[in-house]
């Protein structure tokens, strides 16, 4: 299995890449920091001093404006593939009062930034309901239905991705380069050269790893599924934890990724 472009679309419109905002009849792009709240409605940190804030500004006795979200994804190790590029629009409206208090509380789960506590003085949060959401991956762009995406789920992986790379490749390599060969079979051809690099995994998410494998610049990716969906870091380190810790002094305990680059425990 693989995520679903619902999935994919809640897992980048989370706030935790870049992106920008584009107002309808107004210049821009303009950079912004957002993040989305349990339902997926998108929220907009905007300096009150701002080209952005001066396009947001209603216009005509309307409450909204209309407002497009762009994220780009940026893969997290050499040779991972791109979740893809996400598009969302709606009507952006300003908060206040209890809510703009519960939006900078969504806001600070996902990232916390000291600016959240000027919110009402030098800051707005502004949100708006996903109506139309556009996934473009691969080359192949998929119309996301706002109920299908209010309903999926962000990958709990998605956070703490590029540790989980990192420290299997820095930490397991020779067990995760030895398991990926034995669950690969035949499709892996032997090294050209011993400069080839041992195949990887360079993606992550809550239903397998994709994996690259073959020599620089002519090099071919793989995609393994995990028995089940994994639900946190900690879930995929136990998953794991069979093929990572393979010797008698290897711990029983494993550790989820956050906070420490020893993901998996010892190999």
């Amino acid at each position: 299995m693989q995520p679903s472009p619902a999935e994919v679309a809640r897992t980048l419109a989370v706030g935790r890449l870049a992106g920008t905002a584009q107002v309808a009849y107004r210049p821009g792009p303009h950079q912004v920091r957002h993040a989305t709240d349990p339902a997926g409605r998108v929220l907009l940190l905007v300096s009150i001093v701002s080209d952005l804030a001066a396009a947001l500004r209603p216009r005509g006795g309307t409450s909204g404006v209309a407002t497009v979200l762009d994220v780009r994804d940026l893969p997290p190790a050499a040779g991972a593939p791109s979740l893809g590029r996400l598009w969302i629009s709606g009507w952006a409206e300003p908060l206040a009062g209890a809510e703009a208090r519960q939006a900078a509380i969504d806001f600070a789960e996902v990232l916390p930034v000291g600016d959240l506590l000027d919110v009402g003085r030098q800051f707005t949060l502004y949100r708006f309901e996903p109506e139309q959401i556009r996934l473009e991956r691969g080359g192949v762009l998929y119309d996301v239905e706002p109920a299908e995406y209010a309903a999926a789920e962000p990958d709990p992986l998605h956070p703490v991705e590029r540790e989980l790379l990192a420290d299997l490749a820095d930490h397991h390599g020779p067990e995760i380069a030895a398991f990926l060969r034995r669950q690969l079979g035949d499709v892996v051809p032997p090294p050209a050269s011993p400069d080839e690099p041992k195949p990887r995994v360079v993606r992550l998410d809550r239903y397998g790893m994709t994996v690259a494998f073959g020599p620089r610049g002519h090099g071919l990716r793989a995609r393994l599924a995990f028995p089940r969906p994994v639900s946190s870091p900690a879930e995929l380190a136990r998953l794991l934890h069979p093929v990572l810790c393979r010797g008698p002094a290897c711990s029983a305990a494993v550790a989820p990724a956050r906070g420490s680059r020893r993901a998996f425990g010892r190999g």
